[in-house]
C-alpha cells in the first residue's frame, strides 16, 4: 500500500506535465510531511549528501569535454576517417555515418550530443548524394544511442553512482557490447543501402585512408587516454573525466584551432546549464531513493520476488519491459536514477552480476531513446532534418528492431558484457 501510494503521487504528478525532477522531489516532500514524522533537517541534510559522491564529478567533465568536441572541429575529421574506410561498399555514407558514431560516442559521452554532431555534417550530406532523407535519418538517430553504450558514458556513470558499482568496470564491459552493436547496426545499414541500391562512395586508397587517420588521431587518442588511464590505474573514472575535457579544450582551441578562445565562454555555460539541470536531477531522485529505503520497499519487492519463483529469466525480462516501456515517457538519467534503487537489490539477490545489469539497462536507455515521445535522439534528429517526429520514429524502426534483437543477445548471454573486465582483472 505504502508503495502503490508513493508511485501513485509520482505519477499523478507527472501526469500534470511537471518535470520528473520536480516531480520526484514534491513526491517525497507531500508524503514525508502528511504521512511520517520525519524532521524537514533530514531532507535538507539528504540534499547535500545525496550527491557529495566523488564519481559525481565525473557528469560536468564529461558533458564539458562533449561540447569542446562537438565545437571543435574533432566530428568532421572522423567523419572523414570512416568514410575513407567503409565509405566505398553499399550505402557508403550510411556505414561512414555509423563508423562515425561509434568513434564520436567513444569520446563525447553523451547520445544527443553524437546525434547532432555527426547527424549536422552526415545528414545533408547524404541527401545530397541522392539517398532518402528517412535513411540518413534512421541510420544517425540509431547509431547515435551508442553514445551512451561505449565509454565513457554519462549514463554509466548514474547507474554506478545510484547502485554503487564499479565505474570503471562498467566502462569496461561496454566496449565489447558496444563494437558488437555497432557492428549490428552497421550490417543493418548496409543490407537496407544494397537491397535499394543506394549510392557508394569512390574506394579509398590507403594514402587518403592515412591522411585521414592522421587528421583525426588527436580525437581518437581521447580514447586510449581515457580508458588507458583508467586501467592502468594512472586515473580514476572522475580524474580521467577532468582529464578529458582539458585535453578537448586544448585540442579543439590550440591543436585543430576550430574554435577560437572568444567562443570557450559560451561553451562553458552550455556545459554548466546541462551539468546543474541533471545535478537537480540526481539530487531529488536521491531523495526519492531515500524515501523508498526509509519505507523498506526495495527490500520488500526483492524478498517478495524471490519467493514468488521468478528466477532470474522471468526478472530480466520483466525488467526488459518495464524499462521499454519507461524509455517512452522519460529520459534515461530520470529513469536510472528512479528503478536503479528498486531493482538493484532484486537483482542482486537473484544472483545477477551487478556491472552485468548495468550494461543491460543502458542497452535498454539507448532504445529509449528512439522511441516516442520522448526519444531524445528522435527530436535531435528531427530538428537536424525538419522532417515531422512520426516520419522521424518511423525511419528508424529497422534499427530499432535490431537493437531489440541485440537486448536479448546482451540480456542472456552475460559474457557479453562480462568478458573483457574479467579477463582485465577488474571483477
Amino acid at each position: 500500500m505504502t508503495a502503490l501510494i508513493i508511485f501513485g503521487l509520482l505519477l499523478g504528478m507527472m501526469l500534470t506535465g511537471m518535470p520528473v525532477s520536480i516531480a520526484l522531489g514534491l513526491t517525497v516532500l507531500t508524503y514525508l510531511f502528511t504521512m511520517t514524522s520525519v524532521p524537514i533537517e533530514s531532507v535538507g541534510l539528504k540534499l547535500f549528501t545525496g550527491i557529495e559522491k566523488f564519481e559525481i564529478m565525473a557528469i560536468p567533465f564529461f558533458i564539458l569535454a562533449g561540447n569542446f568536441l562537438t565545437h571543435g572541429g574533432v566530428a568532421r575529421r572522423m567523419i572523414n576517417f570512416a568514410s575513407s574506410m567503409v565509405g566505398h561498399y553499399h550505402g557508403g555514407l550510411g556505414l561512414s555515418a555509423v563508423f562515425a558514431c561509434a568513434l564520436f560516442a567513444a569520446v563525447s559521452g553523451s547520445s544527443p550530443a553524437t546525434v547532432a554532431a555527426i547527424g549536422s555534417i552526415l545528414i545533408p550530406a547524404m541527401v545530397k548524394q541522392g539517398f532518402p532523407m528517412r535513411f540518413g535519418v534512421g541510420t544517425i538517430a540509431s547509431a547515435g544511442g551508442l553514445g551512451i553504450l561505449i565509454p565513457p558514458s554519462i549514463v554509466m556513470v548514474m547507474y554506478a553512482v545510484s547502485t554503487n558499482s564499479s565505474v570503471g568496470a562498467l566502462f569496461i564491459a561496454g566496449i565489447v557490447p558496444g563494437f558488437v552493436l555497432a557492428l549490428m547496426l552497421g550490417v543493418t545499414t548496409w543490407w537496407i543501402a544494397r537491397r535499394n541500391n543506394y549510392p557508394r562512395l569512390k574506394r579509398a586508397d590507403w594514402g587518403t585512408r592515412w591522411r585521414a587517420f592522421r587528421k583525426s588521431v588527436w580525437g581518437l587518442l581521447l580514447i586510449v587516454l581515457v580508458m588507458g588511464g583508467i586501467y592502468s590505474g594512472a586515473f580514476t573514472p572522475t580524474e580521467a573525466a577532468a582529464v578529458s575535457a582539458v585535453y578537448a579544450f586544448v585540442i579543439a582551441v590550440f591543436v585543430y584551432k576550430d574554435m577560437p578562445l572568444k567562443r570557450v565562454p559560451r561553451v562553458l555555460l552550455d556545459s554548466a546549464n546541462m551539468s546543474a539541470m541533471l545535478l537537480y536531477i540526481i539530487t531529488n531522485a536521491v531523495l526519492f531513493s531515500y524515501l523508498l529505503t526509509y519505507e523498506n520497499i526495495p527490500q520488500e519487492l526483492a524478498q517478495w520476488l524471490v519467493d514468488s519463483g521468478l528466477g532470474p529469466i522471468g526478472f530480466l525480462l520483466a525488467v526488459n519491459v518495464l524499462l521499454l516501456l519507461a524509455g517512452n515517457i522519460m529520459e534515461p538519467t530520470s529513469i536510472i536514477l528512479i528503478t536503479a534503487p528498486v531493482l538493484f537489490p532484486v537483482a542482486m539477490a537473484l544472483g545477477i552480476d551487478p556491472i552485468h545489469f548495468g550494461v543491460m539497462v543502458v542497452v535498454n536507455m539507448e532504445i529509449g531513446m528512439i522511441t516516442p515521445p520522448v526519444g531524445l535522439n528522435l527530436y535531435v534528429a528531427s530538428g537536424i532534418s525538419r522532417m515531422g517526429m512520426t516520419e522521424t520514429t518511423i525511419a528508424c524502426f529497422p534499427w530499432l528492431f535490431t537493437m531489440l534483437i541485440f537486448l536479448m543477445l546482451i540480456t542472456y548471454w552475460p559474457s557479453l558484457s562480462l568478458w573483457l573486465p574479467r579477463t582485465l582483472g577488474m571483477l
